[in-house]
């Protein structure tokens, strides 16, 4: 993958906008654009017609549906490919494999597929329509598996993220700046999710070490048991910020949203997830500093590197495999598939510098952090686990 276009469009996909949803259908809002970079180009991406689907979400969720679409839109802009989204009736596989289904009727030969939702229906589809370039993002061997399928199709390319160095980051990072009292709300346990978590919990805790301060840091950590805030979730949160919580990592699609109504009552702070969240969280609630960072991965950079590569004609370098990523630059994290965004830092006690520090002691092995989540890192730090909400 081109290193150019990671940096470039890594940046791209944190600005966040907002469309109109469309139906159980296919959308209306289909994109061709004429290219930029020559006839020769536009006449390759014309072969290819490209279609998303949504998963539980739709493209307004502020997270994986809207940076995927975002990211799918900017690249039919650019290359001229037709590009057309899919968000299916209800979240069952079967109704996602209808979706599918509906985009090759309607002509499209490569599917976008965020979310790991979508195993089972790619082990239902992918040998049914060979000719139909898949493109999974953040499902793993796991997700695969407990669908059934034990190998991965030529036409068919994964990608996971290593969130626990992402969550390692935003945990280092708040402890560094001088928060103690965290929280972690994760949405549903799953693989991606513990990831996020303990990562976060194994950066504080080194964090705490290097400050002296182990004995005052206590982290608070449950999961909700969905991916959508609600009363009993904020209602939760309310009692952690109430007794003393200061910045809680909200981690699972539209789970934030308790814990940022939590947050605005209390004077509190969180942390965001997979995409740069301030600013929507800054339009939501209109309160400056709301959102303190944001643990991230490279869905966009994944999405237009690896696009790219199926119009170059460079698809067998992905062609039947689940690729893990995060860093890959020491010196320049802007080009990390897991980081903490810069553009809009706020933090002073730890700043960029510190955190370009942090970047390169990771990459080099000076700093290792445990991919394992069969169970909480062991810490010198208090870590008090709750029962799921839900």
């Amino acid at each position: 993958m081109k290193k150019k276009l990671l940096s470039v469009l890594l940046v791209a996909a944190m600005a966040v906008s907002t469309f109109v949803a469309c139906g159980s259908s296919a959308s209306s809002d289909s994109t061709s654009a004429t290219t930029t970079e020559g006839a020769a180009e536009t006449e390759a991406a014309s072969d290819f017609r490209i279609a998303m689907i949504t998963d539980s979400g739709d493209i307004t969720d502020q997270s994986f549906n809207q940076t995927t679409y975002e990211a799918i839109q900017a690249f039919s802009a650019e290359t001229g490919a037709d590009f057309q989204y899919y968000k299916p009736a209800d979240n069952t596989d079967d109704d996602r494999v209808a979706a599918f289904e509906n985009a090759v009727a309607d002509g499209y030969n490569v599917v976008v597929c965020p979310g790991y939702l979508f195993a089972a229906m790619i082990a239902e589809v992918a040998d049914t329509y060979p000719d139909v370039t898949i493109i999974a993002l953040d499902c793993g061997e796991g997700d695969f598996a407990d669908a059934g399928m034990t190998e991965i199709p030529s036409n068919v390319c994964a990608f996971t993220y290593q969130e626990e160095l992402a969550g390692y980051m935003a945990g280092y990072a708040v402890v560094k700046e001088g928060y103690t009292k965290l929280g972690f709300l994760g949405g549903i346990a799953v693989p991606a999710v513990i990831r996020y978590g303990y990562g976060f919990v194994a950066g504080a805790d080194k964090a705490a070490e290097e400050l002296g301060n182990s004995s005052e840091v206590e982290v608070n950590y449950v999961y909700g048991g969905q991916f959508q805030g609600d009363e009993a979730i904020t209602a939760t949160m309310d009692s952690w910020y109430s007794n003393g919580t200061e910045i809680v990592f909200a981690c699972g699609g539209g789970i934030y949203t308790s814990a940022c109504e939590a947050a605005v009552k209390a004077d509190g702070h969180v942390v965001g997830v997979d995409v740069d969240q301030s600013g929507v969280i800054h339009d939501q609630y209109d309160v400056e500093g709301l959102c303190v960072t944001s643990a991230m991965k490279g869905l966009a950079a994944t999405v237009e590197a690896t696009l790219t590569d199926v119009v170059d004609g460079n698809w067998d370098a992905h062609s039947g495999k689940i690729e893990n990523l995060g860093l890959v630059s020491g010196t320049d994290p802007s080009l990390n598939y897991v980081q903490l965004p810069t553009d809009t830092w706020t933090m002073e006690n730890f700043t960029v510098d510190d955190y370009n520090t942090l970047v390169s002691q990771m990459y080099d092995g000076t700093i290792t952090v445990d991919v394992s989540i069969d169970a909480m890192p062991t810490t010198t730090i208090k870590v008090t686990e709750f029962d799921n909400i839900h």
